[in-house]
Protein backbone atom coordinates (compact mmCIF):
# COMPACT_ATOMS: atom_id res chain seq x y z
CA UNK A 1 0.00 0.00 0.00
CA UNK A 2 1.26 3.41 -0.87
CA UNK A 3 1.08 6.96 0.98
CA UNK A 4 0.80 9.79 -1.39
CA UNK A 5 0.72 13.38 0.33
CA UNK A 6 0.09 16.63 -1.22
CA UNK A 7 -0.04 20.31 0.64
CA UNK A 8 -3.17 22.03 -0.67
CA UNK A 9 -3.34 26.00 -0.98
CA UNK A 10 -5.12 26.26 2.26
CA UNK A 11 -1.75 25.16 4.27
CA UNK A 12 -3.85 21.56 5.08
CA UNK A 13 -2.37 18.61 4.58
CA UNK A 14 -3.69 16.02 1.98
CA UNK A 15 -3.36 12.40 2.31
CA UNK A 16 -4.37 9.65 -0.17
CA UNK A 17 -3.85 5.94 0.37
CA UNK A 18 -3.18 3.85 -3.00
CA UNK A 19 -3.21 -0.22 -3.59
CA UNK A 20 0.31 -0.84 -5.76
CA UNK A 21 -0.86 -3.44 -8.31
CA UNK A 22 -1.13 -4.79 -11.91
CA UNK A 23 -4.08 -4.40 -14.38
CA UNK A 24 -5.09 -6.90 -16.69
CA UNK A 25 -1.83 -7.04 -18.85
CA UNK A 26 0.37 -7.07 -16.26
CA UNK A 27 1.56 -3.57 -15.97
CA UNK A 28 1.47 -1.57 -12.80
CA UNK A 29 -1.25 0.31 -12.08
CA UNK A 30 -2.07 2.33 -8.83
CA UNK A 31 -5.49 1.80 -7.51
CA UNK A 32 -7.22 4.93 -5.02
CA UNK A 33 -8.00 3.14 -1.58
CA UNK A 34 -9.16 6.69 -0.18
CA UNK A 35 -7.89 9.43 2.43
CA UNK A 36 -8.81 6.94 5.62
CA UNK A 37 -6.52 4.49 6.69
CA UNK A 38 -8.60 2.08 7.78
CA UNK A 39 -10.92 1.79 5.35
CA UNK A 40 -7.78 1.86 3.21
CA UNK A 41 -6.30 -1.04 4.90
CA UNK A 42 -9.15 -3.09 4.48
CA UNK A 43 -9.55 -2.62 0.97
CA UNK A 44 -5.78 -3.15 0.28
CA UNK A 45 -6.65 -6.30 2.27
CA UNK A 46 -9.53 -7.11 -0.12
CA UNK A 47 -7.67 -6.47 -3.26
CA UNK A 48 -4.66 -8.36 -2.09
CA UNK A 49 -7.24 -11.30 -0.75
CA UNK A 50 -5.59 -11.57 2.78
CA UNK A 51 -7.27 -11.13 5.62
CA UNK A 52 -8.72 -7.82 7.08
CA UNK A 53 -6.01 -6.48 9.62
CA UNK A 54 -7.27 -7.24 12.96
CA UNK A 55 -7.46 -3.65 14.41
CA UNK A 56 -10.42 -2.22 11.84
CA UNK A 57 -12.11 -5.48 12.82
CA UNK A 58 -13.07 -3.99 15.81
CA UNK A 59 -16.75 -2.36 15.94
CA UNK A 60 -15.45 1.16 16.28
CA UNK A 61 -14.50 1.58 13.23
CA UNK A 62 -17.80 -0.10 12.22
CA UNK A 63 -19.72 2.54 14.31
CA UNK A 64 -17.86 5.03 12.41
CA UNK A 65 -18.56 3.80 8.99
CA UNK A 66 -22.25 3.24 10.09
CA UNK A 67 -22.98 6.66 11.15
CA UNK A 68 -21.11 8.20 7.81
CA UNK A 69 -22.37 6.30 5.40
CA UNK A 70 -25.95 4.95 6.19
CA UNK A 71 -27.34 7.03 8.94
CA UNK A 72 -27.28 10.45 7.09
CA UNK A 73 -29.80 8.89 4.51
CA UNK A 74 -32.46 8.38 6.81
CA UNK A 75 -35.27 10.94 8.23
CA UNK A 76 -33.81 13.67 10.56
CA UNK A 77 -35.80 12.03 13.26
CA UNK A 78 -34.49 8.55 12.64
CA UNK A 79 -31.32 10.06 12.08
CA UNK A 80 -31.41 11.38 15.49
CA UNK A 81 -32.82 8.13 17.29
CA UNK A 82 -30.04 6.07 15.59
CA UNK A 83 -27.26 8.07 16.92
CA UNK A 84 -28.46 7.94 20.77
CA UNK A 85 -28.86 4.18 19.92
CA UNK A 86 -24.94 3.52 18.62
CA UNK A 87 -23.98 6.05 21.65
CA UNK A 88 -25.03 3.39 23.89
CA UNK A 89 -24.04 0.27 22.02
CA UNK A 90 -20.60 1.92 22.07
CA UNK A 91 -20.50 1.57 25.75
CA UNK A 92 -20.05 -2.42 24.84
CA UNK A 93 -18.92 -3.21 22.13
CA UNK A 94 -16.92 -0.19 21.03
CA UNK A 95 -13.31 -1.74 21.25
CA UNK A 96 -14.92 -5.77 20.55
CA UNK A 97 -13.66 -7.57 17.88
CA UNK A 98 -16.70 -7.66 15.64
CA UNK A 99 -15.99 -11.67 14.93
CA UNK A 100 -15.33 -12.52 18.52
CA UNK A 101 -18.73 -11.24 19.47
CA UNK A 102 -21.70 -14.23 19.98
CA UNK A 103 -25.82 -14.22 21.08
CA UNK A 104 -24.62 -15.03 24.82
CA UNK A 105 -23.00 -11.39 24.34
CA UNK A 106 -26.08 -9.66 22.97
CA UNK A 107 -28.13 -11.14 25.73
CA UNK A 108 -26.10 -10.02 28.54
CA UNK A 109 -26.44 -6.22 26.74
CA UNK A 110 -30.19 -6.62 26.69
CA UNK A 111 -30.23 -8.06 30.18
CA UNK A 112 -28.21 -5.22 31.56
CA UNK A 113 -30.14 -2.66 30.29
CA UNK A 114 -32.43 -1.35 32.42
CA UNK A 115 -34.17 0.56 29.93
CA UNK A 116 -35.97 -2.29 28.38
CA UNK A 117 -37.42 -1.62 25.16
CA UNK A 118 -34.82 0.41 24.39
CA UNK A 119 -32.65 -2.24 24.44
CA UNK A 120 -35.05 -3.96 22.09
CA UNK A 121 -34.32 -1.06 19.23
CA UNK A 122 -30.48 -1.16 20.14
CA UNK A 123 -30.37 -4.92 19.65
CA UNK A 124 -32.53 -4.41 16.05
CA UNK A 125 -29.71 -1.49 15.23
CA UNK A 126 -26.82 -3.81 15.95
CA UNK A 127 -28.35 -6.25 13.87
CA UNK A 128 -28.83 -3.73 10.99
CA UNK A 129 -25.11 -2.77 11.52
CA UNK A 130 -23.90 -6.24 11.77
CA UNK A 131 -25.33 -7.30 8.54
CA UNK A 132 -23.80 -4.43 6.66
CA UNK A 133 -20.07 -5.25 8.26
CA UNK A 134 -20.98 -8.33 6.24
CA UNK A 135 -21.33 -6.69 3.13
CA UNK A 136 -18.57 -4.27 3.75
CA UNK A 137 -16.26 -7.38 3.90
CA UNK A 138 -15.28 -6.92 7.77
CA UNK A 139 -16.63 -10.41 8.76
CA UNK A 140 -18.14 -13.69 7.27
CA UNK A 141 -19.93 -14.98 10.29
CA UNK A 142 -23.46 -15.36 11.15
CA UNK A 143 -25.00 -12.45 12.46
CA UNK A 144 -25.06 -13.02 16.89
CA UNK A 145 -28.75 -10.89 16.97
CA UNK A 146 -30.36 -14.11 14.91
CA UNK A 147 -32.50 -15.95 17.35
CA UNK A 148 -31.67 -13.77 20.36
CA UNK A 149 -35.12 -13.18 22.49
CA UNK A 150 -36.25 -9.54 22.79
CA UNK A 151 -37.34 -8.25 26.05
CA UNK A 152 -41.55 -8.00 26.14
CA UNK A 153 -42.88 -4.93 24.72
CA UNK A 154 -46.80 -3.85 25.66
CA UNK A 155 -47.78 -1.74 22.96
CA UNK A 156 -50.13 1.58 24.20
CA UNK A 157 -53.13 0.53 24.62
CA UNK A 158 -55.50 3.95 24.81
CA UNK A 159 -58.41 4.67 22.71
CA UNK A 160 -59.59 7.82 22.71
CA UNK A 161 -63.65 7.61 22.52
CA UNK A 162 -66.21 9.52 21.82
CA UNK A 163 -66.79 11.19 25.14
CA UNK A 164 -62.54 12.07 25.29
CA UNK A 165 -63.00 12.99 21.74
CA UNK A 166 -66.20 15.47 21.83
CA UNK A 167 -64.43 17.10 24.83
CA UNK A 168 -61.25 17.89 22.90
CA UNK A 169 -62.74 19.03 19.42
CA UNK A 170 -65.31 21.41 21.56
CA UNK A 171 -62.49 23.71 22.70
CA UNK A 172 -59.88 23.21 19.99
CA UNK A 173 -59.15 26.45 17.51
CA UNK A 174 -60.20 25.70 13.55
CA UNK A 175 -56.80 24.42 12.28
CA UNK A 176 -56.77 21.99 15.27
CA UNK A 177 -59.80 20.75 14.40
CA UNK A 178 -58.86 20.37 11.01
CA UNK A 179 -55.97 18.24 11.84
CA UNK A 180 -57.76 16.11 14.05
CA UNK A 181 -60.38 15.64 11.26
CA UNK A 182 -57.89 15.15 8.46
CA UNK A 183 -55.90 12.60 10.75
CA UNK A 184 -58.56 10.76 11.69
CA UNK A 185 -60.46 10.36 8.54
CA UNK A 186 -57.28 9.73 6.43
CA UNK A 187 -55.54 7.39 9.06
CA UNK A 188 -51.85 9.19 8.67
CA UNK A 189 -49.24 9.66 11.51
CA UNK A 190 -49.06 13.14 12.50
CA UNK A 191 -46.27 14.37 10.63
CA UNK A 192 -47.63 12.82 7.05
CA UNK A 193 -51.07 14.89 7.95
CA UNK A 194 -48.93 18.07 8.23
CA UNK A 195 -47.68 17.43 5.09
CA UNK A 196 -50.58 17.42 3.18
CA UNK A 197 -50.75 19.98 0.12
CA UNK A 198 -54.05 21.43 -1.57
CA UNK A 199 -51.93 19.78 -5.11
CA UNK A 200 -52.39 16.21 -3.32
CA UNK A 201 -55.99 16.71 -4.26
CA UNK A 202 -56.00 14.78 -7.41
CA UNK A 203 -58.45 13.39 -9.82
CA UNK A 204 -61.11 12.10 -6.73
CA UNK A 205 -58.28 11.20 -4.82
CA UNK A 206 -55.80 12.67 -2.29
CA UNK A 207 -52.79 11.16 -2.41
CA UNK A 208 -49.84 10.37 -0.04
CA UNK A 209 -46.63 9.86 0.44
CA UNK A 210 -45.74 8.46 3.52
CA UNK A 211 -43.06 9.73 5.44
CA UNK A 212 -41.71 6.44 7.52
CA UNK A 213 -41.84 4.12 4.82
CA UNK A 214 -42.37 5.82 1.46
CA UNK A 215 -45.61 3.88 0.70
CA UNK A 216 -47.81 5.52 -1.83
CA UNK A 217 -51.78 6.14 -0.91
CA UNK A 218 -54.69 7.62 -3.33
CA UNK A 219 -57.14 7.73 -0.60
CA UNK A 220 -60.99 7.71 -2.27
CA UNK A 221 -62.51 11.13 -1.82
CA UNK A 222 -65.73 9.95 -3.86
CA UNK A 223 -68.31 7.39 -1.83
CA UNK A 224 -71.26 5.72 -3.90
CA UNK A 225 -73.67 7.65 -3.11
CA UNK A 226 -72.40 10.83 -2.03
CA UNK A 227 -68.93 12.49 -1.85
CA UNK A 228 -66.89 10.60 1.52
CA UNK A 229 -66.88 12.73 5.04
CA UNK A 230 -63.04 13.30 4.00
CA UNK A 231 -63.92 14.48 0.46
CA UNK A 232 -66.15 17.33 2.42
CA UNK A 233 -63.87 18.05 4.94
CA UNK A 234 -61.13 19.06 2.04
CA UNK A 235 -64.18 21.01 0.89
CA UNK A 236 -64.38 23.29 3.15
CA UNK A 237 -60.72 23.58 4.21
CA UNK A 238 -60.00 24.45 0.36
CA UNK A 239 -63.47 26.84 0.34
CA UNK A 240 -62.54 28.67 3.17
CA UNK A 241 -60.14 30.60 0.65
CA UNK A 242 -57.32 30.93 3.01
CA UNK A 243 -54.39 32.00 0.92
CA UNK A 244 -51.04 29.47 2.67
CA UNK A 245 -47.56 30.23 1.44
CA UNK A 246 -46.89 26.88 1.02
CA UNK A 247 -50.43 25.58 -0.34
CA UNK A 248 -50.43 23.35 2.91
CA UNK A 249 -53.80 22.20 4.23
CA UNK A 250 -53.45 22.23 7.65
CA UNK A 251 -52.81 26.23 8.50
CA UNK A 252 -53.95 29.29 10.51
CA UNK A 253 -56.72 31.49 10.19
CA UNK A 254 -53.45 33.78 8.91
CA UNK A 255 -52.26 31.30 6.68
CA UNK A 256 -49.54 30.15 8.40
CA UNK A 257 -48.52 26.59 7.64
CA UNK A 258 -48.86 24.24 11.22
CA UNK A 259 -45.60 22.80 12.14
CA UNK A 260 -44.60 19.66 14.87
CA UNK A 261 -44.23 22.07 17.88
CA UNK A 262 -47.35 24.75 17.12
CA UNK A 263 -49.55 21.63 16.56
CA UNK A 264 -48.16 20.19 19.95
CA UNK A 265 -49.14 23.75 21.54
CA UNK A 266 -52.38 23.41 20.57
CA UNK A 267 -53.35 20.26 20.94
CA UNK A 268 -51.50 20.18 24.78
CA UNK A 269 -53.97 23.64 25.29
CA UNK A 270 -57.20 22.37 24.43
CA UNK A 271 -56.78 19.14 25.97
CA UNK A 272 -55.95 20.87 29.15
CA UNK A 273 -58.47 23.15 28.83
CA UNK A 274 -60.94 20.19 28.31
CA UNK A 275 -59.73 18.49 31.40
CA UNK A 276 -60.46 21.34 33.28
CA UNK A 277 -64.17 21.32 32.14
CA UNK A 278 -64.73 17.99 32.97
CA UNK A 279 -63.11 18.54 36.47
CA UNK A 280 -66.03 21.75 36.47
CA UNK A 281 -68.50 19.15 35.75
CA UNK A 282 -67.61 16.99 38.14
CA UNK A 283 -66.21 14.07 35.84
CA UNK A 284 -63.14 13.84 37.27
CA UNK A 285 -63.17 10.00 35.24
CA UNK A 286 -63.25 11.82 32.23
CA UNK A 287 -60.96 14.03 33.20
CA UNK A 288 -57.80 11.41 33.46
CA UNK A 289 -58.87 9.75 30.42
CA UNK A 290 -58.42 13.16 28.74
CA UNK A 291 -55.16 13.59 30.27
CA UNK A 292 -53.52 10.60 28.49
CA UNK A 293 -55.07 11.78 24.78
CA UNK A 294 -52.55 12.23 22.86
CA UNK A 295 -52.89 13.32 19.02
CA UNK A 296 -50.70 10.17 18.05
CA UNK A 297 -53.95 7.98 19.36
CA UNK A 298 -55.96 9.26 16.24
CA UNK A 299 -54.03 6.88 13.94
CA UNK A 300 -55.19 4.24 15.85
CA UNK A 301 -58.51 5.38 16.72
CA UNK A 302 -59.13 5.68 12.73
CA UNK A 303 -57.90 2.01 12.27
CA UNK A 304 -60.28 0.79 15.35
CA UNK A 305 -63.30 2.13 14.44
CA UNK A 306 -62.96 0.72 10.45
CA UNK A 307 -65.17 -2.28 10.26
CA UNK A 308 -62.91 -4.71 7.80
CA UNK A 309 -59.17 -5.40 9.13
CA UNK A 310 -58.03 -5.44 5.82
CA UNK A 311 -59.56 -1.91 4.74
CA UNK A 312 -57.76 -0.47 8.16
CA UNK A 313 -54.21 -1.97 7.19
CA UNK A 314 -54.71 -0.63 3.78
CA UNK A 315 -55.25 2.90 4.90
CA UNK A 316 -52.83 3.01 7.71
CA UNK A 317 -50.18 1.94 4.86
CA UNK A 318 -49.20 -1.53 6.28
CA UNK A 319 -47.69 -4.61 4.52
CA UNK A 320 -48.84 -6.75 7.26
CA UNK A 321 -52.44 -6.78 8.69
CA UNK A 322 -51.30 -8.12 11.74
CA UNK A 323 -49.15 -4.82 12.71
CA UNK A 324 -52.55 -2.88 12.45
CA UNK A 325 -54.59 -5.81 14.15
CA UNK A 326 -51.62 -5.92 17.19
CA UNK A 327 -50.86 -2.49 17.75
CA UNK A 328 -53.26 -0.08 16.30
CA UNK A 329 -56.80 -1.87 16.86
CA UNK A 330 -57.48 -1.06 20.73
CA UNK A 331 -60.96 -2.01 20.54
CA UNK A 332 -62.24 -5.60 21.61
CA UNK A 333 -63.95 -7.83 19.06
CA UNK A 334 -67.31 -8.39 18.93
CA UNK A 335 -68.73 -11.37 20.17
CA UNK A 336 -72.39 -12.64 20.51
CA UNK A 337 -73.52 -13.15 24.16
CA UNK A 338 -74.11 -16.96 25.14
CA UNK A 339 -77.76 -16.01 24.83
Amino acid sequence: MLCRTRKLKSGKLWVGYYYDGRDENGKRKEIPLGGDLSEAKRRWAELDCKPAPVDITICKHIFDRYEIQIIPQKGLNTQKENLGNVKQLRTMFDQAPINSITPQHIAQYRDARSAKVRANREIAMFSHIFNMAREWGYTTNENPCRGVRKNKEEPRDYYADAPVWDAVYAVACIELQDAMDLAYLTGQRPADTLKMLKPHIQGGFLEVKQGKTKKKLRIILEGTERRSELGELLDRIVGRGVQCRTQHLICTPEGEPLKKWTLRTRFDNARAAAAERAISDGNDYLAGRIREFQFRDIRPKAASEIESLTDASKLLGHTEEEITRQVYRRLGEKVKPTR
